[in-house]
């Protein structure tokens, strides 16, 4: 495969360069371009999916520790992962020179490295993934156990994607779009090559096969709809066919399709599928040296657009100020974070559905805020709310506020992972574990119990909202639409963790008493407050350097703008803290009752006799011991 790269780059010569405006580094520098793209991409694909083929395959035993099987698959990761970060390494290098358009001896002897680095995105992005690699590859040659697979899935869905979104995705009109789609059609790609691969190398049980191709099926179909969605969204008219672009495009779609008509064929079967073969395998190794080919041009759309500065900066036009109805009425559905809230709303409500179908209740209280809480998200992802709050500061704080207080305290109440321990099926003894037995591992792992203590959550909670603001950090989440939904999920996540301590339902990690709880919750408004005061009494801008290059026609004071957003921070937290309030007064009260009851019943039974004198004999075996 690396030598039709290098056939298709000497073939092409100099023509993608010409076509973009930019200088020709030398037919060496551009084929180690293409070669290393894909040989990092590759590698990054085996190790997401091997993680995965991981997780759903592993028959840990008692202390966690993976079996025979899919310590294989470890292994696989293992061995790659360096490759992945060397290559990567390389490629920052090669990156820079080929955005310099310079050969790469050239620009070693020059010194200008680190310069030309600033200027090239996608370099910066080869830098973040040399970043998470390495952290992949050190922490696999200590980990043995299930857990950990889970917890490396984090950094390396983050370097898989850190190239896609600094190329054609994150440039031009309807970025956003593009972008978004990239991401979930990068991972899905990843995944289904990874997990190929992995069963190969390492092929699972029969009573394991079915998962794995369920895991496929659903990868192949994902890509498949976002690919079909990147390529109208990149492609210029007759580019499919008249285009290098298009042709590799539909190169990889071909091979894309035949691999899943293939997966789906095998699982509609009904029975244990047989072992399988290398084919699938080298099918998507073939998908992804096209994908590679296109990723290092310019796609055609973006080469016959004329850009704005709306462009650039947003991907789509906000010709007019702010209103409520505009508000409510310029929609730009998110493909990654809105389709999530329609993906959770739909599961949540099978496994209500699979609950009363055995007869079970569940509270109606509980179905309606997580419903609730997925419309919310939904609406701040998608509506004007995310269109204006990507161009003005004001909005944006709504839409933080949003996200990070008021829609954790929705699905927290919502009590997903008890609805999920419920409606899961138990694996029988001589099956291998499954979804619930997963979720039980997770929510008992070191890592929840960290994440979720209450000194933890708090400082997630409070101290990412003055390192977001406070910091550099948001000049470039502000930037680019990838930064957009990073600090959306970040958000999301760190209230979810806050609040999950103080009024959550689900199973977890021991939580304080609950007037520690109501200490808690209230330890964090000073630092709402005082944030809100600051950022209303600042005369700088924060992230003023993209606000003065999107330059809004109709917004001419930034500072006032920024002066809104604090007092829209400070003002808005009221309320999501008397929900919380009024829901943890209430789940008192009724363990109030419960152990009223409780003690009652027992002195009804004559029960609290036996039991101090069973407490005293402890106590004196105690005090013995010493």
């Amino acid at each position: 495969m690396a030598t039709a790269l290098i056939v298709y780059a000497v073939a092409a010569g100099d023509a993608r360069f010409v076509a973009a405006g930019d200088s020709f580094p030398g037919m060496p520098t551009s084929v180690a371009e293409v070669v290393g793209y894909f040989t990092a991409a590759l590698a990054g694909a085996i190790c997401l999916g091997g993680l995965v083929f991981v997780v759903i395959t592993a028959c840990p035993d008692d202390r966690g520790v993976l079996d025979p099987t899919s310590f294989r698959g470890h292994l696989l990761v293992e061995r790659v992962a360096p490759i992945w970060a060397i290559s990567a390494a390389v490629m920052v290098v090669v990156q820079v020179a080929n955005g310099a358009g310079v050969p790469v001896a050239k620009l070693i002897r020059s010194g200008a490295i680190g310069s030309a680095l600033s200027a090239s995105e996608m370099a910066r992005g080869w830098v973040a993934v040399v970043i998470f690699a390495t952290v992949v590859s050190v922490v696999l040659r200590l980990a043995v156990r299930w857990v950990w697979h889970v917890v490396l899935l984090i950094p390396t869905l983050i370097a898989v994607v850190a190239l896609p979104v600094t190329g054609n995705a994150g440039q031009g009109p309807d970025h956003d779009y593009a972008t978004s789609a990239v991401i979930v059609f990068a991972l899905a790609v990843a995944v289904l090559t990874g997990v190929k691969v992995a069963a190969v190398v390492a092929p699972p049980a029969a009573v394991l096969r079915r998962r794995v191709l369920v895991v496929e099926v659903t990868a192949g179909a994902v890509a498949l709809v976002y690919g079909a969605l990147l390529m109208y969204l990149f492609s210029a008219p007759g580019s499919l066919t008249g285009s290098h672009y298009g042709r590799l495009g539909l190169m990889a779609a071909a091979a894309l399709l035949a691999t899943w008509l293939s997966d789906a064929v095998r699982l509609r079967g009904g029975r244990t599928p047989g072992a399988r073969t290398p084919a699938g395998a080298v099918a998507m190794i073939v998908a992804l040296a096209a994908i590679s080919a296109m990723a290092i041009q310019t796609a055609p759309r973006l080469l016959a657009h004329r850009f704005s500065a709306w462009d650039v900066f947003l991907g789509y036009e906000l010709a007019q100020p702010p209103s409520v109805v505009r508000l409510l009425t310029v929609w730009r559905f998110d493909v990654l974070l809105g389709i999530g809230a329609v993906v959770l709303a739909t599961l949540y409500v099978t496994g209500v559905i699979r609950l009363r179908r055995r007869g079970d209740t569940w509270p109606p209280g509980r179905l309606t805020s997580w419903l609730l809480g997925c419309l919310a998200l939904l609406f701040t992802t998608s509506s004007g709310i995310r269109a204006y709050g990507s161009a003005m500061f004001s909005v944006h704080m709504s839409e933080h506020m949003a996200l990070n207080m008021f829609i954790p305290v929705l699905l927290v109440l919502g009590a997903p992972i008890t609805l999920a321990l419920r409606a899961l099926p138990t694996a029988a003894a001589d099956q291998p574990p499954g979804p619930r037995e997963w979720l039980v591992w997770l929510v008992h792992s070191p890592v929840s119990r960290f994440l979720s203590h209450p000194a933890t959550a708090f400082v997630l909670f409070v101290g990412s909202l003055y390192a977001v603001y406070f910091t550099p950090l948001f000049d470039t989440f502000v930037r680019y639409h990838w930064g957009h939904e990073f600090m959306t999920l970040h958000f999301l996540i760190t209230g979810y963790l806050f609040y999950w301590g103080i009024i959550g339902i689900d199973p977890g990690p021991r939580r304080l008493p609950f007037i520690g709880r109501l200490a808690l919750l209230f330890a964090v408004m000073p630092f709402h407050a005082f944030f809100g005061i600051a950022t209303m009494t600042m005369t700088s801008v924060i992230g003023g350097s993209f606000y003065r290059k999107l330059n809004l026609p109709w917004l001419s004071d930034l500072v006032s703008d920024q002066h809104l957003g604090g007092a829209i921070a400070w003002g808005s937290s009221e309320l999501p803290v008397l929900v919380v309030v009024i829901a943890l007064v209430v789940q008192w009260s009724r363990q109030d009752r419960r152990t009223a009851t409780r003690t009652d019943r027992h002195a009804d039974a004559k029960y609290d006799d036996d039991l101090e004198a069973y407490n005293a004999m402890l106590r004196e075996l105690a005090k013995n011991r010493r």
